[in-house]
């Protein structure tokens, strides 16, 4: 019993740590005014570094910032210019949301096509970043029918009485998976923090 204490005790302890890591260390404009517009209406600075999925030292920074000069934007330094336009990155979140399938060097293509000049996929990725979108596996459901669907609700409803004791009797089986389209495992998708079951994130695959 120990020994598995212990090992439960070391793996929770590494899942904050992976989470840390995966945490963002600056804002695009459009989420520091988010961000800024939650702190206004009274949520903790914590609250707003999890919803956002950046440090809470970011936070911190960007309300004392806003507190002192009245703004949301990043100061300019003396560094690389950026070799996108805001127009760009508009153009780049737009089509990174309508097809949120595409890869970073497929979106990256697209997005020199219309630039008229190269950008790495890099690039491409640290803009999505920066906007709010991270590849992430899809949730992947059976494929049902409107038919179905309205079966399975007219099931539903019809048991939602059931008690403890008859649902008792019922024997629930396991559904094996069977693919008879391309395998969706290592499909990525680009999609916003929490919003892992928003339709649009969602695959359908035959089981």
């Amino acid at each position: 019993m120990l020994q598995f204490a212990s090992s439960d005790s070391s793996t929770k302890s590494e899942i904050p740590k992976a989470e840390s890591l995966n945490r963002r260390n600056h804002l695009h404009d459009e989420m520091r005014r988010r961000a800024v517009g939650m702190l206004q209406a009274g949520a903790r600075q914590s609250a707003v570094a999890r919803e956002l999925n950046v440090h809470r030292s970011v936070i911190h920074r960007l309300w004392n910032h806003y507190q002192r000069d009245q703004n949301t934007s990043r100061r300019r330094g003396s560094g690389r210019q950026r070799i996108t336009t805001t127009a760009d990155d508009c153009y780049l979140l737009q089509c990174a949301r309508r097809r949120r399938t595409l890869t970073s060097p497929q979106l990256a293509s697209q997005l020199s096509a219309a630039a008229g000049r190269p950008i790495s996929h890099q690039t491409v990725s640290r803009r999505l970043h920066e906007g709010g979108l991270f590849a992430r596996r899809p949730v992947v459901c059976v494929l049902l029918s409107p038919a179905h669907v309205r079966a399975r609700l007219h099931w539903a409803r019809e048991h939602r009485s059931w008690t403890p004791e008859q649902w008792g009797h019922v024997l629930f089986t396991d559904e094996s998976r069977f693919n008879i389209q391309n395998d969706s495992r290592r499909a990525m998708i680009w999609r916003e923090p929490g919003t892992r079951y928003w339709a649009p994130n969602i695959v359908e695959r035959c089981h």
